[in-house]
């Protein structure tokens, strides 16, 4: 099921909405924007429905906001709007679509169900962690390199995921990359929330750009986070063990750890990069370099480079 946060303030309303759409969406309600930003920015979600009044500037600037934030953009939004004869100002509510309160008993399934499949249709992110893809990490990086900013890009990968998977089936693994991106987007959004991106690559690897003095101590976050859950996605007599049996990738059966993350970082602090293949090429070296400790660990590139 898909997962809808419901953002408004009145009780029929609330309940109105929960009756409709509770056998078909996982809800979360919210009083305001205010309040839903927490969880909006560390968990996946697929749609928000925002209740507006139009003289609540507060909502619709925080709304305007959150579009405006790179990962976040693509998240679609359906506004109810109280009963008046006038249309909305797109140019201050930025939604992806609306309706009347008075048509949400008859309008709003059909609505979410629109708004979702335009989403998917016209937006490149993962369909099951909801985060950015290859396309949209490729523009971050390269857009940055071009305006000449300083920042920093980490390169996660899930260490023995592939094992995990054939042991316990994919309906668990993917349960595992969920958490991994929620881990993820909210540690980087907690650490530096405006101008920071998180992106997932595909399979067990995502991408997460942050300002390069900042970078470090998300990394260790993110570490720590994700060692205090990963633990819970074992069977008890597998956790006890600290291992699982499986094979590896010549059909050997082998014993395999707990899984870790290794995290690789580059930066542009030492190094001019005029591609962003070229500094995806060095996180995922140091990436690498990371896989080579035991557990979970990142590795930084402190190397200095001679000016061309």
């Amino acid at each position: 099921m898909k997962t809808v946060a419901i953002i408004s303030r009145e009780y029929n309303i609330r309940l109105i909405l929960e009756s409709i759409l509770r056998d078909y969406y996982n809800l979360y309600f919210f009083d305001d924007m205010q309040s839903a930003l927490d969880h909006i920015k560390g968990s996946i979600l697929d749609l928000i429905i925002l209740d507006i009044d139009i003289e609540d500037r507060k909502n619709i600037e925080l709304l305007s906001e959150l579009k405006g934030d790179p990962v976040f953009g693509q998240l679609p939004v359906i506004a109810m709007l109280p009963e008046i004869n006038v249309a909305p100002m797109w140019e201050y509510i930025y939604a992806d679509d609306f309706l009347w309160r008075r048509c949400i008993e008859v309008d709003m399934l059909v609505r979410i169900s629109l708004a979702l499949k335009r989403a998917e249709r016209v937006i490149e992110i993962n369909p099951l962690t909801r985060l950015p893809g290859n396309i949209a990490i490729n523009k971050q990086i390269q857009s940055r390199l071009d305006s000449r900013e300083m920042f920093a890009v980490g390169y996660v990968d899930i260490d023995y995921f592939k094992p995990f998977n054939d042991r316990y089936g994919f309906s668990r693994g993917d349960e595992v990359l969920k958490m991994t991106a929620s881990t993820i987007l909210k540690c980087v959004k907690d650490a530096q929330p405006k101008n920071s991106f998180v992106g997932h690559i595909g399979g067990d690897d995502f991408i997460f750009i942050m300002d390069i003095d900042l970078i470090e101590d998300a990394a260790g976050h993110i570490i720590y986070q994700f060692d205090k859950a990963i633990v819970g996605f074992y069977d008890e007599k597998d956790r006890l063990k600290g291992y699982i049996e499986s094979v590896d990738r010549e059909g050997e059966k082998k014993r395999f750890p707990i899984m870790c993350i290794s995290i690789g970082i580059a930066h542009t602090r030492f190094r001019r990069f005029s591609h962003y293949s070229e500094m995806a090429e060095v996180a995922s070296e140091m990436k690498s370099y990371a896989k080579r400790c035991y557990g979970s660990c990142y590795r930084i590139d402190k190397r200095t480079y001679a000016k061309a």
